[in-house]
């Protein structure tokens, strides 16, 4: 019998991080092919979509070298978005560092949209995606983490370091925003 590698089971990933732990390499690219896709969404939602491929790279070196310290407090889902979460922000630091003592050239920012408007077909999905641009960085991280991946709030407000109360606010002042942006 095959094992569903989609959805939200956080019984499964505990069954998989057991089988890793345990010596089976199978159970780490089942993790993997898991979480990755949806790993690179919230990255490329943070404005990374150049680096998407490294960073979830890197969120999975990061979390396999420390698994055996991860406590099971939040869902292994949560907790691989907070370490992509925590490596886009050290790399914008770094290249923010790197700027300032002059070792980079002229960098081109990341526009978190360019790459959507070529995907993006139907006129309606262009203006939820343009109103979801005008949200503040911190909305649109709490917007995109509940509207695309189906975080609880809870999951939300560790990912974002924030309350569960913030985050509920956070989403509700989006979606009213992203509202009267398309009713404009």
């Amino acid at each position: 019998m095959a094992e569903d590698l989609t959805g939200r089971d956080d019984s499964l990933d505990s069954t998989l991080i057991q089988r890793w732990k345990e010596g089976d390499e199978r159970a780490a690219t089942a993790l993997v092919e898991r979480h990755a896709t949806a790993l690179s969404r919230y990255v490329g939602s943070l404005g990374e979509r150049d680096a998407a491929d490294e960073i979830v790279q890197d969120t999975f070196v990061r979390a396999f070298s420390s698994l055996e310290h991860f406590r099971g407090e939040s869902s292994l889902r949560t907790w691989l978005f907070t370490i992509a979460r925590r490596l886009v922000v050290d790399r914008r630091r770094s290249l923010r560092r790197r700027r300032e003592v002059g070792n980079l050239e002229d960098v081109d920012a990341a526009t978190e949209y360019t790459a959507l408007d070529s995907m993006i077909a139907s006129e309606a999905q262009r203006k939820v995606w343009g109103a979801v641009g005008k949200l503040s960085p911190t909305q649109r991280e709490v917007f995109l983490l509940r509207v695309n991946e189906g975080l609880s709030y809870k999951e939300i407000a560790e990912v974002a370091g924030t309350t569960e109360g913030a985050a509920r606010v956070h989403y509700h002042n989006a979606l009213r925003t992203v509202k009267e942006n398309l009713n404009d």
